[in-house]
């Protein structure tokens, strides 16, 4: 369910803006994709799981404020975010 540290990196190298930057919007939301996708996974198979359910509906909600707030200072760069990921609008 957890994302390894090697992933973690992968993933900020793809999405980052420069060398230093760990923490952009994009960085951010790339890994919350993952994560969400991880726990999705797992719920198919434990259904009754509520406890990561409440988990996996906080990390959907903190990409979308990330989303929302992207598209309101860049709107080209939420659309290449959404593009890359393959995120639904």
């Amino acid at each position: 369910m957890t994302i390894t540290k090697e992933r973690k990196r992968e993933l900020i190298q793809d999405f980052q803006h420069d060398d230093r930057d760990t923490g952009s919007p994009e960085v951010q939301i790339a890994i919350l994709t993952t994560r969400i996708n991880n726990l999705t996974e797992h719920m198919r198979v434990h259904k009754k799981d509520y406890a990561s359910r409440r988990g996996l509906l906080a990390l959907v909600s903190r990409r979308r404020r990330l989303l929302d707030f992207l598209r309101r200072i860049e709107p080209q760069r939420y659309l290449d975010i959404i593009g890359r990921l393959g995120i639904r609008k």
